[in-house]
């Protein structure tokens, strides 16, 4: 008896709980606990893992669309009238700085410490795309000139024009922003190419920078830069892919960690995983262990995910483990697109914008 109810406890761990992590972005939408109170400046982060990760769910539905369009364009860093801080411009994280709400089209407001961050306009974007927007109030040139403003002669990417780390993550952001405003002025690609192939490191992953380890989630950044340029061939050879394909690989034990002899962490299972997937042998992994894993740190009471079990989930591990599993191909999720993501919906959503845009265009 006793080893009957261990099965049936063991069946009921491995239920992927979604309505808990349904209401658990709701609630990161609305409120979020005292721990998470320096994260204020990058809250249009959080937004974009509780959004994103409500659309894999297909349940949008509970939101208030309008507001969140509204609030996201009130984040828009615009050109001044005299267009002096042209090279600022972008989406802010947070309306921290004080600058009063206003999200109509025309002149920004002033303001000496204003401007954009790389990671936020690129998840501003996507916030956007994923709530079904059609990106009209958005100032492509003046997000383009920004980006272009922070990129640097090693073909890396600051986050803020006022300087920061320069690494992979921010040449992603910087390749995605430039995705989906279907204009690739906004980067040097060939410096940005440059920067990618300096960083593979010795054991054939890629790095944040040259000279730097092998880590999942910068290997993602690069794979997934270079996808959406078009250029992955370009770069790297197939034999080149072979090896990175195999380092990828080997990250799994049961879920998937970063780097060689570190702990397993949900996340992974979308950075590694949707590289994988780029890559096209994601389907030789283990999806069985994968998925328990990731289903092994689902907090079963408040929902959402934690990096590791018995861990407090939050709403980044939340939304990769979310993504994880729609990798894997669990049953009642949207798929999820492994370069840019967000969900194959919101993303052939702009491809049509894409193609409206270049029509209009040619007339």
């Amino acid at each position: 008896m006793a080893e009957e109810e261990s099965t049936l406890d063991d069946i009921e761990q491995l239920d992927f709980l979604k309505d808990r992590h349904v209401r658990f972005f709701q609630r990161s939408l609305q409120v979020l606990p005292e721990r998470y109170s320096s994260l204020e400046t990058s809250r249009l982060t959080i937004v974009f893992f509780a959004l994103s990760g409500l659309d894999v769910l297909d349940s949008l539905d509970v939101i208030d669309k309008p507001s969140l369009i509204e609030w996201i364009y009130s984040l828009q860093v615009l050109p001044t009238e005299d267009q002096s801080n042209l090279w600022r411009c972008g989406f802010r994280g947070s309306s921290h700085v004080g600058v009063p709400y206003n999200s109509s089209k025309g002149p920004g407001t002033s303001h000496p410490y204003d401007s954009g961050h790389v990671a936020m306009t690129y998840t501003g974007l996507a916030c956007l795309i994923v709530l079904g927007d059609d990106l009209s109030r958005v100032n492509k040139e003046a997000c383009l000139a920004g980006l272009r403003a922070l990129q640097l002669e090693d073909g890396s990417f600051y986050a803020v024009p006022e300087g920061s780390e320069n690494d992979m993550r921010f040449v992603y952001c910087a390749a995605c922003i430039c995705f989906m405003l279907d204009d690739w002025s906004g980067m040097d690609i060939k410096k940005a190419m440059d920067y990618i192939r300096r960083s593979m490191s010795y054991d054939n992953g890629i790095g944040q920078g040259a000279g730097l380890e092998s880590h999942g989630g910068s290997t993602f950044c690069a794979v997934a830069a270079l996808c959406l340029m078009g250029k992955l061939e370009e770069m790297f050879s197939e034999k080149e892919l072979n090896r990175i394909r195999r380092w990828c690989i080997m990250r799994q034990q049961n879920g998937f960690h970063g780097r060689p002899n570190k702990p397993v962490d949900t996340c992974y299972s979308f950075w590694v995983g949707a590289t994988l997937e780029l890559l096209d042998v994601f389907r030789y992994t283990n999806f069985e262990k994968n998925r328990n894993y990731i289903l092994s740190t689902q907090d079963r009471l408040v929902g959402g995910f934690a990096k590791w079990p018995d861990s407090h989930p939050d709403p980044l591990h939340a939304y990769f483990g979310i993504c994880g599993l729609s990798l894997i191909g669990e049953s009642n999720l949207q798929r999820v697109h492994p370069a840019l993501n967000v969900s194959e919906r919101a993303f052939k959503r702009l491809e049509q914008l894409h193609q409206s845009w270049r029509e209009s265009s040619c007339t």
